[in-house]
C-alpha cells in the first residue's frame, strides 16, 4: 500500500494506493457513526455493500450513471436521505464511484448543516488520477458544467487498484488520459513509460505517480488561483467539446483539448500514445458551438483565457489568448 499524505494544515488527509484497500476501510476512515454511502447504477454494487458494512450505521443511496446525477435534484435527494434519517453534523457520506459521485457527494457533504465528513473512494482511473484529490466538488447547472460547487477537502481517499479489473478497456484509456496530461506538464519520466511501456500494465504506478504530482499542485495552491491551473492542460477546448453531447468520455475531450495547445515536437510525442490508448485525435464536430461552449468557462474574462501550453514534455506555460486565437489553434490543428 502507497500512503501518500496531502499536506493542508487542518485540510490534511491521506490518499492510500494499493490492491484491496476497500475491505481495510474501517481502519483507514472513521465509519463509527451514520454514513451515507453514495454510488451510482454503473458501479458493482458489492463496492458499496462491502463499505455499508463496516459502518456503525449505514445508508446506501444509488443514483444514475453519468453527468445527469450532477443536478440540483439529485443533490436534493441525497440531503433529504440525511435529513430523515436524523444524520448530525459528527456524521459522515463516503463516496463510492467515480466522479461525477465523488463531485456529487461531496458537494451534498459541504452544504449538509454547513458541513459534514466526506470520504472518497474512485473507482475507475480517471477519479483515481484526478477528481479524487484537491476537494473540488459541484453540481452542474443551467446547463453549463460545475457551475455550482464548492472546495471541500475529504477527510481520506482509498484508491483500490482492485476495482478497476471491472473496467472497460475504454474507460481504463479515458482515465489514463487524465494521467498523460499530468505527465506532460509536470513529469517527463511517467510521460516516457507511456511512451515505452504498456500503460495498462502500469496501473498502479501511473496511478500513485499522477496522484503525487496532483498532490504536490494542491499542496501549493488549493484554491486554483496559481499553479492548480495547470491541471486544465486540455480542459479548455475539451469542455467545449464534451459540452456538445457526441458521446465522448472526460478523458477522451482532453486528449481531443491537448492537441492544439502543444508544439510540433510534443504533437509528435504526444499523438502517437493517444493512438496506442485508442483515444480520439480527431472528430466531427461543430466549432462554433464547441467555443460557444468555451465563452462560458470558468477561466474565461472579458481580456481572455488563461491557457495552458505544453512546448516541452515535462514543462508546461500559461498564456492569456482570445477565444478567436484559441479557435485558430483549434483548426490549425486539425482535430475536427
Amino acid at each position: 500500500m502507497n500512503t501518500i499524505k496531502v499536506n493542508l494544515g487542518e485540510n490534511s488527509y491521506n490518499v492510500y494506493v494499493g490492491g484491496g484497500l476497500i475491505n481495510e476501510a474501517k481502519n483507514l476512515f472513521n465509519l463509527d457513526r451514520k454514513v451515507l454511502v453514495v454510488t451510482d447504477d454503473g458501479v458493482p454494487s458489492e463496492y458499496a455493500k462491502q463499505i455499508a458494512e463496516q459502518c456503525k450505521e449505514a445508508y446506501i443511496v444509488t443514483v444514475p450513471q453519468g453527468e445527469g446525477s450532477k443536478s440540483i435534484e439529485t443533490l436534493s435527494l441525497l440531503l433529504s436521505e440525511m435529513l430523515n434519517n436524523g444524520f448530525n453534523r459528527n456524521d459522515c457520506a463516503v463516496a463510492v464511484g467515480g466522479g461525477v459521485v465523488g463531485d456529487l457527494t461531496g458537494f451534498a457533504a459541504s452544504c449538509y448543516m454547513r458541513g459534514i465528513d466526506f470520504y472518497n473512494i474512485p473507482t475507475t482511473v480517471l477519479s483515481q488520477v484526478d477528481s479524487s484529490v484537491g476537494g473540488k466538488t459541484g453540481i452542474n447547472f443551467g446547463g453549463v458544467k460545475n457551475t455550482v460547487g464548492a472546495f471541500k477537502q475529504p477527510k481520506g481517499v482509498i484508491a483500490d487498484i482492485n476495482t478497476l479489473a471491472s473496467l472497460p478497456d475504454r474507460q481504463i484509456s479515458n482515465g489514463l488520459c487524465e494521467a498523460l496530461k499530468m505527465a506532460a506538464t509536470f513529469d517527463s519520466e511517467l510521460f516516457e513509460i507511456f511512451e515505452n511501456e504498456i500503460p495498462t500494465e502500469q496501473l498502479e504506478k501511473i496511478i500513485a505517480k499522477s496522484i503525487k504530482i496532483k498532490v504536490k499542485v494542491v499542496e501549493e495552491d488549493e484554491k486554483e488561483s496559481g499553479l492548480r491551473r495547470v491541471l486544465n492542460f486540455g480542459h479548455t477546448v475539451g469542455h467545449g467539446i464534451e459540452s456538445l453531447g457526441l458521446g465522448y468520455y472526460h478523458g477522451e475531450c482532453v486528449a481531443l483539448g491537448m492537441i492544439p495547445m502543444c508544439t510540433e515536437g510534443v504533437r509528435d510525442r504526444l499523438v502517437p500514445i493517444l493512438k496506442k490508448l485508442n483515444l480520439p485525435t480527431e472528430s466531427d464536430f461543430d466549432i462554433d458551438k464547441a467555443f460557444e461552449a468555451v465563452s462560458h468557462d470558468k477561466k474565461s474574462t472579458s481580456s481572455g483565457i488563461n491557457a495552458v501550453f505544453c512546448e516541452k514534455i515535462g514543462t508546461y506555460t500559461v498564456k492569456k489568448v482570445t477565444l478567436n486565437e484559441l479557435k485558430e489553434l483549434t483548426e490549425n490543428a486539425k482535430i475536427y
